[in-house]
């Protein structure tokens, strides 16, 4: 090939390089400009955690250790997707703790629609740095409830007026209860003033258990924004300054991709226990499960499993707010309906064991959002009831059986007289010879009737036939 002609190729090659440089970006553009994201248009890491049910251990080991992972990877931004009925004080403050010592903005979204944030969650959305919700969503009801209280020490405390005109509490409930509320006041007024927000209903949803909708919130100066989705959110939020520890931060949410932190099957575990219900339920089945390895020894399976089901429901009960007498009645209930099956009382024992049971199930819980469902319940004593009725016809009849063994089980024998004899003879009874006393005279091959026994001898009389 001569001089020239490879001058061409390389010129050729060349043209063709630009070409196709060229045509790259004006692709690139284009799609860009339609509304393709590409990756290096990325510039916002959103960490999402979904946070439902009651706010229990679970739900803050699930988040510190979400928290952690945050941190780690140098995330932008938290997102806590919220649906909480409330749940358990130290939970929550803890879960406070590390929202305000996070150096990455954290946003509480109650979502989706016809999510609530109630009680505890109340807080976590005041101690976030953006609080959003979705339309059709509520929150507020924040009085704290005592877990462990006596029936009726949830109502307001009876006060009475001092000299100088200040309301003072007549007893020592009322003293305790009037320090919680106060407390728990003070707690959500300082988060409020913390984020400007309405530090004023927050005191009212402590002390009045109020409640607010979405727009409410907005309009009074509760919440942030009002999100539709995760989207529409992050759109709002991009720009919105926020207090963190270390100064004013300005959030960038443009062109976020999220990543959504899943629980662990230990967090979904122990999240699912923690639920009432299912609370409720593992306990009725670790009692009935030892009742029946106690009274069937060596099965085995009902023992375990009624003890795997008993632990996990004390597990459940130690952060639920339990009322302690509604849980001592349903034992004591329990207890009673198995005591009817082995002591006869006429049905006292069994009917007083329906009647505590049932009403120990309806005071169980002390918080109305974590309430235990009345149809459980209602299903759950009748199958009591049921058992209980079944247990008592079965031990009747089993009274009523006549014994087959041992030796009462002789008495009202029938047998033969062997010889003729007097005062005392031999007698054939169950293919055995047997000493026979009698005070008749007995013939042999007479139907003799046994009426009571001494070591080898039996005491008889003639069988009479029935008329």
């Amino acid at each position: 090939m001569s001089c020239s002609g490879i001058g061409l190729v390389q010129g050729t090659v060349r043209l063709n390089t630009a070409y196709f440089l060229a045509l790259s970006i004006c692709i690139i553009i284009t799609f860009n400009g339609s509304g393709i994201i590409l990756a290096s248009d990325v510039s916002t890491e959103v960490i999402l955690f979904e946070v439902k049910g009651a706010i229990s251990p679970a739900i803050n080991d699930y988040l510190a250790k979400g928290f952690e992972k945050a941190r780690n990877d140098d995330a932008d931004l938290i997102i806590l997707q919220m649906d909480t009925p409330g749940g358990l004080d130290t939970s929550m403050r803890d879960i406070i703790k590390n929202i305000l010592a996070s150096p990455i903005p954290v946003v509480t979204y109650v979502a989706p629609e016809g999510a609530r944030a109630a009680s505890a969650g109340t807080y976590i959305l005041y101690a976030s740095h953006v609080a959003v919700m979705s339309p059709a969503t509520n929150l507020g009801a924040a009085t704290p409830i005592s877990i462990g209280g006596m029936p009726g020490s949830s109502d307001p405390p009876d006060e009475k007026q001092d000299k100088e005109g200040e309301q003072l509490p007549t007893n020592d409930a009322a003293t305790l209860k009037r320090k919680v509320i106060n407390d728990a006041s003070a707690y959500i007024r300082s988060l409020a003033e913390r984020h400007g927000r309405n530090a004023e209903w927050a005191e009212e949803a402590v002390r009045n258990a109020v409640s607010l909708s979405a727009q409410e919130a907005l309009d009074l100066g509760v919440i942030d924004f009002i999100a539709g989705d995760a989207v529409e959110l992050l759109d709002q939020i991009d720009g919105h300054q926020v207090m963190m520890d270390s100064g004013t931060h300005v959030i960038t949410s443009h062109n976020a991709l999220i990543t959504a932190i899943e629980p662990t099957w230990r967090h979904r575990l122990l999240s699912v226990i923690s639920d009432p219900n299912v609370a409720y339920l593992l306990l009725l089945l670790g009692f009935y499960g030892l009742v029946y390895e106690l009274a069937n020894p060596g099965v085995f399976l009902p023992g375990v499993a009624g003890g795997i089901s008993l632990l996990l429901a004390l597990y459940a009960f130690q952060i639920l707010p339990i009322n302690y007498s509604g849980f001592a009645l349903m034992i004591l209930g329990l207890l009673f309906m198995v005591s009817e099956a082995f002591i006869p009382s006429f049905g006292s024992l069994g009917i007083g064991g329906v009647v505590a049971f049932a009403v120990g199930s309806l005071i169980l819980m002390d918080d109305e959002n974590l309430r235990i469902s009345l149809s459980l319940i209602a299903t759950t004593t009748v199958f009591s009831a049921l058992l209980l009725i079944v247990l008592v016809g079965r031990v009747i009849m089993i009274r009523k059986k006549e014994i087959r063994t041992g030796e009462e089980a002789l008495i009202g024998m029938i047998g033969e007289a062997s010889e003729d004899f007097e005062g005392e003879g031999r007698m054939w009874l169950l293919g055995e010879s047997w000493i026979a006393k009698s005070s008749e005279t007995i013939g042999a091959g007479d139907k003799l009737k046994v009426t009571s026994r001494k070591g080898l001898e039996l005491n008889v009389e003639r069988a009479r036939e029935d008329p």
